[in-house]
C-alpha cells in the first residue's frame, strides 16, 4: 500500500490561546500543508508513504522537512536556490467566541511555483498505489497547476486530490474554472464542507452535496469533511455517512489532514468505504485532542477507538 503525495507546505506560527499577533511574545511552530501532513499521518497508519516537493533550500524549508522526517514520511524534494523562490508561510490566531479565529496566508512567490513535470520521477507514480495532491497547487502557479495533472495523469492506481479551498489564497469562481481542467483524471476528490460549498456554488444537505459533485464531475468516490458532526462519503452511487466521535477536545487544526490520510491509508489497503471513514473520524477525533496542525497519531488508538464504537466487534 504505497501513496506519493505532491504538493506544497508551508510553515505555521500560532499564537497561544487568546493571544493576538500584535501582542504575542512566543509562537508555536509546524509544518501545515494537506498533502504533507496527511501523507504523514498515512505514513504514522502503516502505509509506505513519500512526499514530493519542490522547496528553497533555506532554514525555513530544512526546517518543513525535518518535521516530515520525526513522523517516519519518506520525503523527495527538489532543492532550488532562495534566488528561485521563498518558503510559504501561515499565521494563525485562535479564537473563542464571540471572537473568530484568524488566518492569514503568505504563499505567494513559494520555490514550488517555479516547479514543472520533469522535476519529478515518473516511475515512482507509476508504482504507486494511489497519488494524492491538493487544488491549492493550481493556485501557486500554471506550472505548478500542470505538474499535479501530469503526475495524477500518469498514475495507473487510485488518483485523489483535496480540494484544499482557502479564501486568501484565491476566490471561489477562480479556484473553480481552474480546477475544471483538472478534475478529469480524478477519482477520489477530498473536501471540507464550507469549501465545496463556495467552490461548487452549491447548498442543500452534505448528501445532497456529495451526489452532486460526484455526478457533475464523474468522481467514483467524494468524500466531505464536516468537522465535528463527522464525514459523508460517496462511491460507486452509495452514500456513505459516519458520525463524529466525542471527544473533549477541541483542537480544530489537524483534524482534516488526519481524516484524509487515515481515509487514503485504509483505501489503499483494500478496506472498504465504511472502514474507512470509520477509521478517518477515529484519527481526526484523536487530532481534536491534540495541538497543532500535524498530530502524532498511532494506529492503536486509532484501532481502539474504531473498536470501542462498533462494540469490540
Amino acid at each position: 500500500m504505497s501513496i506519493v503525495s505532491f504538493g506544497d507546505t508551508a510553515l505555521r506560527f500560532a499564537t497561544r490561546e487568546g493571544e493576538r499577533f500584535e501582542t504575542a511574545r512566543e509562537v508555536g511552530l509546524h509544518v501545515d500543508g494537506i498533502s504533507s501532513n496527511a501523507a504523514a499521518v498515512a505514513s504514522r497508519l502503516g502505509a509506505e508513504a513519500v512526499w514530493l516537493s519542490k522547496l528553497a533550500d533555506t532554514p525555513l524549508g530544512r526546517r518543513a522537512v525535518a518535521e516530515l522526517h520525526e513522523h517516519g514520511l519518506e520525503t523527495e524534494v527538489t532543492w532550488t536556490g532562495p534566488e528561485d523562490g521563498r518558503h510559504g508561510l501561515k499565521f494563525h490566531e485562535s479564537g473563542t467566541p464571540p471572537r473568530e479565529p484568524r488566518l492569514f496566508q503568505d504563499r505567494a512567490d513559494t520555490a514550488l511555483a517555479t516547479v514543472s513535470p520533469g522535476d519529478f520521477p515518473v516511475g515512482r507514480v507509476q508504482e504507486a498505489d494511489a497519488v494524492f495532491t491538493t487544488g491549492s497547487m493550481a493556485a501557486l502557479s500554471d506550472g505548478a497547476a500542470e505538474t499535479a495533472g501530469a503526475l495524477l495523469r500518469s498514475a495507473p492506481g487510485l488518483r485523489a486530490m483535496d480540494l484544499d479551498f482557502y479564501p486568501g489564497i484565491w476566490g471561489a469562481e477562480t479556484a473553480h474554472d481552474t480546477l475544471a481542467d483538472l478534475f478529469d483524471p480524478v477519482e477520489l476528490l477530498f473536501a471540507r464542507e464550507e469549501g465545496a460549498q463556495a467552490v461548487f456554488d452549491r447548498t442543500g444537505s452534505p448528501r445532497e452535496l456529495v451526489h452532486t459533485i460526484a455526478s457533475d464531475y464523474d468522481f467514483s468516490h467524494v468524500i466531505l469533511t464536516r468537522s465535528e458532526y463527522g464525514v459523508v462519503g460517496y462511491h460507486d452511487g452509495v452514500l456513505h455517512e459516519q458520525d463524529a466521535f466525542e471527544t473533549e477536545g477541541a483542537n480544530s487544526a489537524g483534524q482534516h489532514a488526519a481524516l484524509v490520510g487515515a481515509v487514503l491509508q485504509q483505501l489503499t489497503d483494500g478496506a472498504s468505504t465504511d472502514t474507512a471513514l470509520s477509521h478517518g473520524a477515529a484519527a481526526a477525533a484523536l487530532a481534536r485532542t491534540m495541538t497543532g496542525p500535524l498530530p502524532p497519531i498511532e494506529p492503536a488508538d486509532v484501532e481502539a477507538l474504531v473498536q470501542s464504537a462498533s462494540g469490540g466487534r
